[in-house]
């Protein structure tokens, strides 16, 4: 029996709780020896940690040996426009597969984005998601183009919604950190209703 995407997520959740409860330990994870970081992260935090990421490890050797997918669907509704679009689940690898579903899903994000956000006031975030700068949205389609693939969700506010756009291009693993950029990364595009700012 070969395990499938649902089943890998389950049996990632499972572990991860037991790990959080101290079920698992890495017991050959020692301190860092910054004596700041070893002040406010305790050992048996680090190996439980430790412990959670090398199973996640083995998981995702596992999916690649056996070509499972890392995707998972979205679904968005809003005034009569739907969505359904995959992503990478957080804790899977981006098969080169998913790839090009993630490459074929990015038109129908993108057009939906539009229709959404027509209207609205958009924003980059910038210094790492700690800041935002207003955009206009011809200034949007640039780096659209220059993208692989796009994710969206929304945050319920107390005036609307806020819709966050992520562009993304390189490796699914690393578009969401700075660890390989510019080979990796995304940029995110915040539309909120006029008169207001992203939530940072």
């Amino acid at each position: 029996m070969i395990y499938s995407t649902a089943d890998l997520i389950e049996i990632l959740a499972r572990e991860r709780q037991a790990c959080l409860r101290g079920d698992r330990l890495d017991l050959l994870t020692p301190p860092t020896g910054h004596p700041v970081f070893d002040r406010f992260f305790q050992t048996e935090g680090l190996q439980k940690y430790a412990a959670f990421a090398g199973f996640r490890s083995r998981v995702q050797d596992y999916q690649q040996q056996h070509h499972i997918s890392g995707l998972v669907w979205q679904q968005l509704r809003t005034d009569g426009a739907f969505l359904q679009f995959p992503e990478v689940h957080p804790d899977l690898l981006a098969l080169e597969s998913d790839r090009l579903q993630l490459q074929a899903a990015l038109p129908s994000v993108l057009g939906f984005w539009w229709q959404v956000c027509r209207g609205l006031d958009c924003f980059l975030a910038v210094d790492r998601g700690r800041a935002f700068e207003p955009i206009q949205q011809a200034a949007i389609a640039p780096i659209a183009a220059r993208s692989e693939w796009a994710t969206l969700r929304q945050e319920p506010r107390s005036q609307g919604q806020e819709w966050i756009l992520q562009l993304s291009w390189g490796d699914p693993a690393e578009a969401q950190t700075w660890r390989q950029w510019p080979q990796s990364g995304s940029e995110y595009i915040h539309a909120v209703p006029t008169g207001t700012t992203p939530i940072a």
